[in-house]
């Protein structure tokens, strides 16, 4: 048994004009729960009008049985302990559970209405703190890779489709980060996909030194779902895709990896003085 720290991540996306005023629509929750906003961001593209407002909270120590990489039971258990306090009189949402994280989602207009003005919805994640964990800030600029030397290997670009059972966006793109951070530290999303009660959530995991195949079989145990299906071949494309038999209503209900290596660029040959190009004045 060791003892392991969590943190609490609560975002939410509420009603207002700028930065400041989702700050303040959010003042008296930060001060009930003892934290800090730690990130606000201008969802206006997806929403108009709306802000998303992330608050941090630190919990005390807890005890667990299981690995660095958070306990499950115990994750959901601090999820549903932290909404029951909030809202003690409304039904528990299910809480779905990734170690290193548990989450839920309230959607509820009355519910969260009352929690902050204003506010349409509000995930409440809880995160092991020995976990990799995604601190939201801005990311500093990386510096350029070297490019491969033309003897190495290519290296492969590795993406992950993540299908949830969701009828916001927002809410499918919480989760399926969340599910990326168990296999990348920072995860690109590249496209969402919303059709019915269903979002699919496309994202870029970057770049990995291993074959195609080797590079979705080691995202696949880093995720831990068993009955991955076969390894499949589209094209020079690797795949693998998991399925949840039982359909839930809510949460994840599908996963697909896929790798590849990337076409090298064609080579540019540029005409000679006797081979004018195609912006070249015509010859008399």
């Amino acid at each position: 048994m060791v003892e392991q720290d969590l943190r609490l991540l609560v975002s939410v996306v509420v009603s207002a004009e700028d930065e400041r005023q989702a700050h303040a629509a959010c003042r008296d929750l930060v001060d009930r729960i003892d934290g800090r906003v730690v990130e606000a961001g201008d969802c206006s593209d997806e929403e108009p009008g709306c802000w998303s407002v992330t608050i941090s909270k630190e919990l005390r120590s807890v005890e667990v049985h299981s690995d660095t990489r958070g306990d499950a039971a115990v994750l959901a258990r601090v999820v549903r302990t932290f909404v029951r306090e909030l809202a003690p009189n409304s039904p528990l949402p299910r809480v779905c559970c990734e170690p290193p994280t548990a989450w839920t989602v309230l959607d509820d207009p009355e519910v969260v209405g009352k929690l902050v003005a204003g506010a349409e919805r509000m995930l409440v994640e809880a995160w092991s703190e020995l976990a990799p964990y995604p601190e939201r800030q801005p990311v500093a600029e990386q510096p350029e890779q070297p490019v491969p030397a033309a003897a190495e290997e290519p290296l492969t670009r590795l993406a992950l489709r993540v299908e949830v059972a969701a009828q916001h966006p927002a809410g499918a793109q919480w989760q399926a980060r969340a599910v990326a951070s168990r296999i990348v530290d920072s995860a690109v999303i590249t496209g969402v996909v919303q059709r019915a009660d269903r979002v699919s959530v496309h994202l870029d995991l970057g770049q990995r030194p291993e074959s195609p195949d080797q590079a979705v079989r080691t995202a696949s145990a880093a995720l831990g779902h068993p009955d991955w299906s076969p390894l499949d071949w589209a094209g020079g494309t690797a795949v693998l895709r998991w399925t949840d038999l039982l359909m839930p209503t809510t949460g994840i209900t599908a996963l697909e990896l896929t790798a590849h290596r990337p076409d090298p660029e064609p080579e540019v040959v540029w005409p000679t003085e006797d081979e004018p190009g195609p912006w070249s004045e015509p010859r008399s």
